[in-house]
C-alpha cells in the first residue's frame, strides 16, 4: 500500500512504438476496470505526442469496453488533418486486438478573440471545509473490501465536496447538482499539455455521482450498475491544475437507464477554465 500519492505524469507516461502508436499501462493498485479519467488522458497525451505548438481547445470521446488494468494499453493516433489554425487527432485504445475506447481531439494556436464567461457560483471556499480523509470516514465503512482499501490509500486527485458528500455518499434523495474542490497531489511540473491531461484525468471523477443524487442511490445500493457512456471537456484557458479548481455540476436529464451531466471547471480567481458533459449508464436491476 503506497503512503504518498501517485504522481500522475508517472502513471500516464507512454511508450513510443512506432510514429503514431503508444503504450500505456495501468497503476498497480488501481480499480478492478481501468478508470475512464486514465483512458482519457493516455489518449490526449498520445495525441499531443503528433502535435507541435497547439493546444487542445477540445475532445469528444467513447467509451466501448471495459478495459483491464492487468493488460497494457496500446494507442493508435491517426493524424487527420494539420491545418493553418486547427489540428485535428483521432486515437483509438486497443486492448487484445479490439477497441476500449476513442478519442477525437482539436488543436489550436494561439489567438485572441471575444471574451466572456458565466461567473463562479458563490460557494465556501476550500479553506472551510474539511479535508477528503475526514469526508470519507463516514462512508469507508459501507463499502465492499477491495474498493475500501483503494478509497483509503492517498489518491492522486484531492477532493473536497462543498456539502460533504463525496462520490453519492448521504442518504436520502438530493438535488441533482454539485460543487466539488479538486487539485492534483503530486507536483505537475510547468508543461500547460500536462496540466490540461491530468485535469482530463480529474474530469471523469465524481461526474455520474451528480446524476444519481436525485434517486437517493450509491455505489454500493445492492443492484446498482453504472458506467461512463461519452465524454467531452472544452479547455478554455489554461490554468495551473496543482492549485484548488471548482467543479460545479448539474444532472438536467436521466432517461432509459442513463443519466447526463454538465460540468464548469473554474480557478481560485473565479477564471472558467473547462467545461465537461458526460453521459453514463446508471441501471438498478431488481
Amino acid at each position: 500500500m503506497m503512503d504518498t500519492p501517485e504522481s500522475l505524469p508517472e502513471t500516464l507516461s507512454l511508450e513510443r512504438l512506432e510514429v503514431n502508436l503508444f503504450r500505456g499501462v495501468s497503476p498497480e493498485f488501481g480499480p478492478p476496470r481501468i478508470f475512464g479519467g486514465q483512458v482519457i488522458a493516455q489518449s490526449l497525451l498520445a495525441a499531443y505526442e503528433t502535435v507541435e505548438d497547439r493546444i487542445c481547445h477540445s475532445l469528444h470521446c467513447y467509451f466501448i469496453r471495459p478495459g483491464d488494468p492487468r493488460v497494457p494499453i496500446v494507442f493508435d493516433v491517426d493524424r487527420s488533418r494539420d491545418g493553418g489554425s486547427f489540428t485535428t487527432r483521432r486515437v483509438v485504445a486497443i486492448q487484445n486486438g479490439k477497441q476500449i475506447f476513442n478519442l477525437a481531439a482539436s488543436f489550436q494556436v494561439a489567438e485572441e478573440g471575444f471574451e466572456h464567461q458565466t461567473p463562479m457560483p458563490a460557494v465556501p471556499s476550500v479553506d472551510e471545509l474539511p479535508d477528503e480523509a475526514e469526508q470519507q470516514k463516514k462512508n469507508l465503512e459501507k463499502l465492499p473490501e477491495e474498493m475500501r482499501k483503494m478509497m483509503s490509500r492517498p489518491r492522486p486527485i484531492e477532493m473536497r465536496a462543498v456539502d460533504g458528500n463525496l462520490f453519492g455518499g448521504g442518504k436520502g434523495p438530493k438535488p441533482a447538482t454539485q460543487d466539488v474542490w479538486f487539485r492534483a497531489r503530486a507536483p505537475i511540473g510547468s508543461d500547460p499539455r500536462m496540466h490540461q491531461v491530468i485535469m482530463a484525468y480529474a474530469s471523469d471523477m465524481n461526474m455520474l455521482s451528480t446524476a444519481m443524487r436525485p434517486h437517493g442511490v450509491q455505489w454500493q445500493t445492492p443492484g446498482f450498475q453504472s458506467a461512463s457512456l461519452d465524454h467531452a471537456m472544452w479547455f478554455h484557458k489554461p490554468s495551473d491544475f496543482n492549485d484548488w479548481h471548482l467543479y460545479t455540476q448539474d444532472s438536467p436529464s436521466a432517461t432509459g437507464g442513463r443519466g447526463f451531466v454538465r460540468g464548469s471547471i473554474y480557478d481560485a480567481k473565479g477564471e472558467l477554465v473547462a467545461s465537461v458533459a458526460q453521459e453514463g449508464l446508471i441501471r438498478l436491476r431488481k
